[in-house]
């Protein structure tokens, strides 16, 4: 079977004649519709008179091209093959595209500060709110703990807890390694190598520790529980339970709440734990000193009081990661957008809350353990 003839201007000063098939088959060459766009953007702009009587056959995709070349208007003196007006006539139809006006924002920078702190306000109001159902929860979980969810809670601390031992265990030991290697570099300046246990000891076990698994609970755990919460507002599961007459707060809020308290103190142990062998494995390299000195003296070097901050800090970190994460999953709405959204944020915030709520802890606790 024979190829169409190839679309082909024929520019003289009176005339452009076209002639060929301009269908897409034709103009799919590469090197065919190269020729052809350079010889239209020389037209471009001039006022000539075009014969298109002489092209074979013609689609929607070679009217648009000569469309655009004629700036979207038909030249006044056009000539044209029996039916193909059709396909000029339906551009000239269509018109051209125009897009809707960009509306201009009112709202000026001092109405913008304040809806931001309305909506903090809102947030904040809505946290106390949440913060009363869970106590209110706990009275009705200890009046008659055989009635409790206790599924729920073993099921939280599961996935919570243990699923997260391995990452903590991984980033606690080479913070204690840099730690170490970093610390002894300076002391060895000053002839303090044996003071490296005191500072390795307190600064993990009292702020590195529970920082750093609150910081890893709440962009693994905190992340999770905001994107279950919003999975089940967009397919409609937490209407269901309030239809069947479960309550949120004692089903699904309480379990998570109760779970990271008991969790993220164990992971502080662990992640203190292994921050502390990763800390004397450097000590040892770095110092030459033994693992048996390192056991000896950090009883010594960190009072007990150190040691039970932290693990207070582990229990407030784990109620304030769930609190938030349970709190913008709740207010995730039936969207994906929405979900996509609340689970950012609600990472951003436990976390941003847990450093407020260790520079409390600071504070308060400032001449305690030393």
């Amino acid at each position: 079977m024979p190829s169409p003839p190839a679309p082909s201007l024929t520019i003289s000063p009176e005339v452009v004649t076209a002639s060929g098939t301009w269908q897409v088959h034709a103009l799919a060459n590469r090197h065919t519709v190269k020729a052809v766009q350079a010889s239209l953007k020389q037209l471009k702009g001039k006022k000539t008179r075009w014969d298109l009587s002489g092209i074979d056959a013609l689609d929607h995709i070679g009217a648009q091209m000569l469309w655009n070349a004629w700036d979207k208007k038909r030249p006044a003196d056009l000539k044209l093959a029996d039916g193909h007006d059709e396909f000029f006539k339906r551009l000239e139809d269509a018109g051209k595209l125009q897009l809707p006006r960009q509306r201009k924002h009112r709202l000026t920078s001092v109405m913008k500060l304040g809806f931001a702190v309305m909506g903090f306000f809102e947030h904040l109001l809505g946290f106390v709110k949440l913060i009363g159902q869970v106590t209110q929860d706990i009275f009705r979980f200890a009046r008659n703990p055989m009635r409790g969810p206790w599924r729920e809670i073993s099921a939280n601390i599961y996935h919570a807890g243990f699923e997260a031992l391995g990452i903590t265990a991984l980033v606690g030991f080479l913070i204690g390694v840099v730690l170490s290697f970093l610390s002894a570099q300076q002391l060895r300046t000053f002839g303090g190598d044996i003071y490296l246990v005191n500072l390795l000891g307190m600064s993990v076990i009292r702020e590195l520790g529970p920082l750093l698994a609150a910081i890893l609970v709440a962009g693994r755990s905190g992340s999770a529980i905001t994107a279950q919460l919003g999975v089940m507002r967009v397919t409609e599961e937490l209407d269901a339970l309030l239809v069947m007459g479960i309550s949120h707060g004692f089903r699904l809020i309480l379990p998570k709440v109760l779970a990271l308290a008991v969790s993220l103190p164990l992971l502080v142990i662990w992640t203190d734990t292994m921050a502390l062998i990763g800390g004397m494995v450097s000590a040892k390299i770095e110092l030459n000193l033994s693992s048996r000195y390192f056991i000896q003296k950090l009883p010594d070097a960190v009072p007990l009081a150190n040691y039970l901050i932290g693990l207070g800090k582990g229990v407030v970190f784990g109620m304030l990661i769930a609190l938030v994460s349970c709190h913008f999953g709740l207010r995730i709405k039936p969207n994906t957008e929405s979900l996509g959204h609340g689970t950012t944020t609600s990472v951003v915030t436990a976390i941003t809350v847990v450093i407020l709520a260790d520079a409390v802890f600071a504070i308060i606790f400032n001449g305690v353990g030393y």
